[in-house]
């Protein structure tokens, strides 16, 4: 069945089922406690960006979400992407909504599916919706700070060693970046500091059922790199890198 892909301006209602437990556990339980999020995600900001928050519903039920963040570019301090990918880009839309700045273009955040309803041609439907939603705002193109669904399988390969590797016919290993770059979608650079969380080693312990007793680089699982682990000092910081790419609408 097609997705119906609405904007959470045009169905409020939906919003507590876009936040489903089913959904949030698409992702590592870690991932949600990166606290740039609430900057978006949180009561006070949602509302704002609700016509570029996405729901998919298969029939009456909500199977995945999509969301983007409207940001102005091309500013002094803003000519390139930024190295801070996901939180900077969240940071500089909040930035614009606080000073009533004008945004100039857009960056996709987050396309969920649940594992059920992970059928061919569903991402990129979910892409395209959020491309639409650019393209309607009157911006020339969707950039999208990506995190490559495989690397977790290879979080000691540095992300440009990860980017050369290819299947036999020359295309990239990673599916995820294969979908945006099937769809017109360029590599821009990678975000070497895209999403940085902090946590003492009780609160990671609680999102990743491990036990941290050494200092150190430790593998978590759903980590596209190791966690660093400050054991004496009781805390444990993740950077995650991702991969900006830019599509054209």
């Amino acid at each position: 069945m097609t997705l119906e892909i609405i904007s959470l301006r045009d169905r409020p209602e939906l919003i507590p089922r876009v936040f489903s437990p089913e959904l949030d556990a698409v992702w590592p339980e870690f991932i949600r406690h990166d606290r740039t999020a609430m900057l978006y995600y949180g009561e006070a900001a949602l509302d704002h960006y609700a016509d570029c928050a996405l729901a998919a519903l298969d029939g009456n039920e909500v199977v995945g979400r999509a969301f983007a963040v409207p940001f102005a570019f091309g500013l002094d301090g803003r000519t390139e992407l930024p190295d801070g990918g996901w939180d900077e880009v969240i940071r500089w839309g909040h930035e614009d909504r606080m000073l009533g700045r004008q945004p100039t273009t857009m960056s996709a955040l987050e396309i969920a599916l649940l594992p059920t309803a992970r059928v061919p041609g569903r991402s990129r439907a979910m892409l395209d919706a959020l491309k639409g939603c650019a393209r309607a705002k009157g911006f020339a193109e969707l950039y999208a700070p990506v995190r490559p669904n495989q690397k977790h399988l290879a979080p000691r390969i540095p992300m440009r060693a990860y980017l050369d590797v290819r299947r036999a016919d020359g295309q990239l290993s990673d599916s995820w970046l294969r979908t945006h770059l099937g769809i017109g979608g360029e590599i821009v650079k990678i975000a070497p500091c895209s999403m940085t969380i902090v946590g003492t080693l009780a609160e990671w312990s609680r999102w990743t059922g491990a036990a941290f007793d050494r200092s150190g680089e430790i593998e978590i699982p759903g980590a596209l790199v190791p966690l660093l682990v400050a054991h004496d000092n009781d805390f444990a910081v993740y950077v995650e890198p991702n991969v900006w790419i830019r599509h054209p609408v």
